[in-house]
């Protein structure tokens, strides 16, 4: 039951619900730089290595849904409990892994616990504050920390590789969520929505869990097996009809996974789509400059995550400034100038050169695109949710975090194949080219792709986003999340 009177320990729920959303945002991106070392300690292939990163994104974008319309129905807090102990022990076995596929396997698990935990804890933190400034602010410190969260994987995670190991980019998710679960019973209100009966529509989740996963499978696959070939072909092919069959079911099921009426929400389908391509920006074009660094440049992981701190301070500067444009210009022209600064940090970079260095080819590029990284996460974020109902706060946020997740395959999977497939046609018109020109050649290309991304994104932002719903005329102001009231 949730009560009409605000919730006096809502500030420290929110910061908690950060922690564990900092967590799952992190261990999207970490593994990037630690995969040399993963691969050198437990001898995986190259097709292992990719696994490592998408058995986390397959159950992860595949269960969202149903996590988020669990959440409704069985109580939001006890939910989210259940997700972070999967995670927090799933972190656990991944620091301890010792084989490839056990390694894989608890990756999948770590999946699992995040799509249970992330739109739950979205949908708790829109259930806790009213809808209008004050949710606004949460929402933004909520999109703040997401930011940070995806960009701060390298700079922490080289400390770790290069210190004391690979497994600790996992052991220390063990101690934070611990605290995290010692804590849900004292911060957050047990909430679930207010209906008549509880139906969960097995068959709805069934179907779209499978379209997503093989959608998911088949971008991160469609590189090696060539995004022409049956494989590839068939993989999306039973997707596309799943989907058919899930709009099939939903259109007849008394109490829907999806209610199809939600899709004619012109702002609700234009933030999912506008977080899917941040998605494809936010992911794509920090997994080139990682191989770009690391392979053209020499930086080892520490390296690396030194010189990338610049990203995450700008991504939060960039959140700052978006919580006050919001209510004052509305969606479309915070969300677009967001994007826009996606694309012009991507096309700096498409002038990086074999020769490079920091300053001369990296340093401007990653600052640009750090400041559109906050506008657009949190436009999008308060967008999925404005004037959503309570009973289906998990439904939007669930929504929410697919997009963001499939959007993450997608931008991988477009950015590596544009890499692998410029480099190959370039050595075969210039036979004899030095290695590091021919893999900067395949960068530069796949940077290009990232700021078509990027452009698309602007478009989209501008043709689907308004005003929000219910903007109220007070400023919301910058300052520091006070104290529980």
């Amino acid at each position: 039951m949730t009560s009409t009177t605000p919730d006096p320990r809502r500030w420290y729920a929110l910061a908690l619900l950060c922690g564990a959303f900092f967590m799952v945002i992190l261990d999207a991106n970490i593994v990037f730089v630690a995969l040399p070392s993963v691969e050198a300690d437990l001898g995986l292939s190259e097709q292992g290595l990719q696994w490592v990163i998408s058995a986390y994104a397959l159950t992860f974008a595949g269960l969202l849904l149903l996590g988020g319309r669990a959440a409704d129905l069985l109580g939001r807090r006890r939910v989210f409990m259940v997700g972070l102990l999967l995670f927090t022990g799933a972190s656990l076995l991944c620091g301890l892994a010792w084989s490839p596929g056990a390694l894989i396997g608890a990756r999948a698990l770590q999946g699992i616990g995040a799509a249970i935990m992330t739109p739950t804890a979205l949908s708790i933190i829109s259930t806790t504050f009213g809808d209008g400034p004050e949710r606004n602010k949460a929402l933004a410190i909520w999109g703040m920390n997401g930011a940070f969260g995806a960009t701060a994987g390298y700079l922490i995670g080289g400390p770790l590789v290069d210190g004391p190991g690979w497994e600790w980019i996992f052991f220390i998710n063990v101690p934070i969520g611990l605290a995290a679960l010692a804590l849900c019973p004292v911060l957050l209100r047990e909430s679930r929505a207010k209906v008549a009966t509880r139906s969960y529509d097995p068959a709805g989740a069934l179907t779209i869990t499978g379209a997503l996963v093989l959608l998911v499978y088949g971008l991160v696959e469609a590189p090696e097996a060539g995004w022409g070939s049956p494989q590839t072909i068939l993989v999306f092919a039973g997707a596309a009809a799943l989907v058919a069959i899930f709009a099939a079911i939903e259109s007849r099921h008394p109490a829907p996974l999806l209610p199809l009426r939600v899709l004619r929400s012109r702002t609700l389908v234009g933030a999912n789509l506008v977080m899917l391509l941040f998605a494809t920006v936010a992911f794509g074009m920090p997994f080139i400059l990682t191989l770009y660094a690391q392979q053209v440049l020499g930086y080892s992981a520490l390296e690396f995550g030194a010189s990338f701190v610049v990203t995450p301070i700008a991504a939060a500067v960039g959140m700052i400034v978006a919580q006050t444009a919001i209510v004052k210009v509305g969606f479309r022209t915070v969300a677009a100038t967001g994007m826009a600064l996606l694309g012009a940090g991507s096309l700096v970079l498409t002038q990086a050169s074999a020769g490079g260095s920091y300053f001369g080819d990296v340093f401007l590029g990653i600052l640009i695109f750090g400041a559109g990284i906050g506008p657009v996460f949190a436009t999008a974020t308060i967008a999925g949710l404005a004037g959503v109902e309570e009973r289906e706060a998990g439904l939007a946020s669930g929504l929410s975090n697919t997009a963001f997740q499939l959007g993450g395959a997608l931008g991988v999977a477009i950015a590596s194949t544009v890499a692998v497939s410029r480099s190959e046609s370039f050595l075969a018109a210039n036979d004899g080219a030095s290695p590091l020109v021919v893999l900067t050649e395949g960068f530069q290309s796949a940077f290009v792709a990232c700021v078509v991304m990027a452009g698309i994104g602007v478009a989209l932002a501008l043709l689907l986003l308004g005003r929000p719903r219910r903007a109220a005329p007070e400023r919301l102001v910058a300052a520091p999340v006070p104290a529980a009231e």
